[in-house]
């Protein structure tokens, strides 16, 4: 369980070996004038191999992510052994700062379809550490005027930079095992989470499953639900949900959630079906891999000026992963498989919610109130999938309300109100 110092130093012979793969892509060829209706166009895939050949440094990108602190561990998880995993770990400059557990999204996850029923289990996204980079800072940033937090992000197994399960059945329950047992490591025995995408999944987990004694309240940019409240378990919220109209807002939300399971919710299908067929190609072609994920990335955000490397560093991460590309999409066929995404009972720890208009999953407010004790939402003006990253002032500062002087989680964490003095 000791820590080691992790610095990120991909070896130049894998460096050598993308490039002579870009070298010798074969592109498909393109009808006229469609855009982005048959996927990622061919005009922007040039582009970014072209720049991921000749113009991208990821040395530089490695020098940058190395200014983090980083650091290693190996983690016992029930019934799967020791696994080695990479994690940042960046403390407040304020003793009194409030434990942290960011939990990031991961590859691609589920959704049944809305034409069916309205519901939804976990959402998807490209992600990984690099979705704490923006918010980092200004949560650990100190003032007299608002609270400040220690952070703890780590790469999922199978992700980034540490070590994938081994066996078959490593599935939310251990998500959530590796990132509480991360923080008692840490020393702390007390913390709250966040998460977005399957990292609100897994936060679901941790904080039903270690909810009072140890995770302490949770906030999410993704509440995730079965549907609407049930009569027989939120007889209250059931009524309220049968007489009170959806709002314009709802509305576009259901409209949102149709047109993500219309046209990007193939992947899922196949992820959690046969995810090792696709990870042939993920794992052999650094082009397959990055249309594959600058679909995601441009689709699902709400019209974010992504430059061409973000892109690039956010599909690195990918390809230069420690376990490899195909060992990301098995958390799907994991999760699917032990119906990890069946309702898990509601939280009573305090929990958060933001509301960003362009979230692919999207439900109303009275259903996600079924998820236990909500007592804190926002709602925002803009913003989509990657919330950490493109709202990173907005995600922040709720974060800040919440656990603030005055909000409804200030001091949940015994001895810990996170201000630089009151």
């Amino acid at each position: 369980m000791s820590e080691k110092a992790f610095k990120i130093s991909v070896p130049e012979s894998e460096i050598a070996l993308l490039r002579q793969k870009l070298e010798l892509t074969r592109l498909p060829d393109e009808l006229d004038e469609v855009g982005w209706q048959y996927g990622a166009p061919l005009a922007d895939v040039k582009r970014l191999v072209q720049r991921w050949k000749t113009g991208f440094d990821w040395r530089k990108s490695e020098e940058e992510l190395n200014k983090l602190p980083h650091f290693t561990r190996d983690i016992n998880i029930e019934n799967f052994g020791a696994l080695n995993v990479h994690y940042i770990h960046k403390k407040s400059v304020v003793a009194g700062a409030i434990p942290l557990l960011f939990v990031h999204g991961c590859g691609q996850p589920p959704t049944p379809s809305v034409l069916r029923v309205r519901s939804t289990n976990v959402l998807s996204g490209p992600g990984s550490f690099l979705e704490v980079l923006k918010i980092l800072p200004l949560l650990v940033s100190s003032s007299p005027d608002h609270p400040s937090f220690h952070v703890v992000t780590f790469s999922l197994p199978g992700f980034g930079f540490s070590e994938a399960p081994k066996i078959p059945g490593f599935a939310i329950p251990q998500y959530a095992e590796v990132g509480h047992k991360l923080m008692l490591a840490l020393g702390y025995n007390e913390y709250v989470v966040q998460g977005g995408d399957w990292g609100s999944r897994i936060s679901y987990q941790q904080n039903t499953t270690y909810a009072h004694k140890h995770v302490k309240a949770w906030h999410t940019n993704a509440p995730l639900t079965q549907g609407p409240p049930k009569l027989l378990s939120h007889p209250r919220l059931y009524l309220t949900h049968l007489i009170t109209p959806y709002t314009e807002r709802e509305k576009a939300g259901f409209a949102r959630m149709d047109w993500f399971n219309r046209v990007h919710g193939g992947y899922f299908a196949e992820q959690s079906t046969q995810p090792q067929t696709i990870g042939y190609s993920l794992a052999d072609s650094p082009v397959g891999l990055l249309a594959w994920i600058y679909e995601k990335l441009v689709a699902w955000t709400d019209e974010y000026a992504w430059t061409d490397d973000e892109v690039l560093q956010w599909i690195s991460i990918y390809w230069f992963s420690r376990p490899g590309p195909a060992a990301s999409l098995r958390i799907y066929y994991e999760a699917t498989k032990n119906m990890d995404m069946k309702d898990l009972p509601p939280t009573t720890v305090p929990m958060g919610i933001s509301l960003f208009p362009q979230e692919l999953m999207q439900v109303p407010k009275v259903w996600a109130r079924a998820l236990g004790n909500i007592v804190f939402v926002a709602e925002h003006d803009s913003g989509g999938h990657f919330a950490a990253h493109e709202k990173p002032v907005e995600l922040v500062g709720d974060l800040r309300k919440m656990f603030g002087k005055g909000g409804p989680a200030f001091g949940v964490v015994p001895g810990k109100n996170g201000y630089a003095s009151l």
